[in-house]
């Protein structure tokens, strides 16, 4: 049980490293001032375009990857009577708390869905394949980001009671993890229902691209003595 507490605790501060937050600070951005203030893979893309916007989403995947992994290498059989799918799933789990409240960022954070996929991907690789497949029908159909991400992590509560070899006891887990995550939407929510949520698309915003070119044309006086 030690073990597991020790191991729970690691996935917490795994997933509270702002990846986000730290790579556009590099950039010269503070990533929480531009967009939609959210630290995750999608605003990074609107702020600083595709190339750091993937090496965001999958940094973050990882932070959920990486714990269940571990737990799968130490934790096959069951615990106090947790499976150990389960077992595995909540490590991942936590890492997504970890995420959406980051002990490095005052306990904010982000919406956790690309933490949610590396859980799911460690613990329940089946059910996280066919929330993905959701996941690309949606953005692909409509290019909002955020009803695709909170179709597919639920759809992924039916995919781990439809598809074998899961064990029942995850199945309250991917609701948590489901509920977590809309909840955390709640922003994008009330932007769909005024009209007011951005399209995704896989670039730099124009409102960036102009900021930068603004930046890049400004001359810098020379100082002479």
């Amino acid at each position: 049980m030690k073990v597991f507490g020790l191991t729970l605790l690691g996935a917490y501060f795994l997933g509270g490293i702002p990846f986000g937050v730290l790579i556009a600070r590099m950039q010269g951005i503070d990533i929480t001032q531009v967009g939609s203030g959210n630290i995750g893979a999608t605003n990074v893309v609107r702020a600083l375009g595709p190339r750091w916007g993937t090496v965001t989403f999958v940094l973050d995947m990882l932070k959920g990857l990486i714990p269940s992994l571990v737990a799968r290498q130490l934790f096959v059989e069951p615990l106090m009577g947790v499976d150990p799918q389960a077992l595995w799933f909540i490590c991942g789990l936590v890492a997504v708390i970890g995420h959406a409240k980051s002990p490095f960022l005052k306990f904010k954070g982000g919406k956790g869905v690309s933490t949610a996929l590396g859980a799911g991907l460690g613990s329940a690789p089946l059910v996280a394949l066919g929330a993905i497949v959701v996941f690309a029908i949606i953005l692909g159909t409509i290019r909002y980001m955020a009803v695709a991400s909170m179709v597919a992590v639920c759809s992924a509560v039916v995919f781990s009671v439809i598809l074998p070899g899961q064990s029942l006891q995850v199945v309250p887990l991917f609701v948590l993890m489901a509920a977590l995550v809309v909840f955390l939407h709640h922003k994008n929510i009330a932007r769909l229902k005024a009209g007011t949520e951005p399209k995704f698309e896989f670039r730099k915003s124009s409102e960036q691209e102009s900021a930068a070119s603004s930046r890049d044309n400004v001359e810098v006086p020379s100082h002479k003595e």
